[in-house]
């Protein structure tokens, strides 16, 4: 029941750009995903946003972060735009950036 995840580019990038803790946490999830499939995320750790596009759930000490990605048949999983958020409504030019990258995938 593995997963394949992939980043798109510009995710990976802003990925790598977030704190040593958010991205470490990110990457449990991740993992998790990989290993045992969307089901095995805790609760409220996952949840949709519009048009099949949904968004991983990351806190820390340094902020929120979010994780939006694309499901895709065959156990893909493509991450399309990582941000820290800063609001706590998450901002429509983010969704709307995703779901063009999203696309693209």
């Amino acid at each position: 029941m593995s997963w394949k995840i992939s980043f798109h580019e510009a995710a990976l990038a802003e990925a790598n750009a977030l704190s040593a803790e958010i991205r470490a946490k990110l990457n449990r999830l991740v993992l998790l995903i990989a290993g045992y499939g969307l089901d095995a995320l805790p609760p409220r750790a996952a949840r949709p946003i519009a048009g099949g596009l949904r968004e991983l759930r990351i806190k820390g000490k340094d902020g929120i972060a979010r994780a939006f990605y694309v499901a895709r048949s065959g156990q893909q999983l493509v991450i399309v735009r990582v941000f820290v958020k800063k609001t706590q409504k998450t901002p429509p030019r983010e969704i709307k950036l995703a779901q063009k990258r999203a696309a693209e995938v």
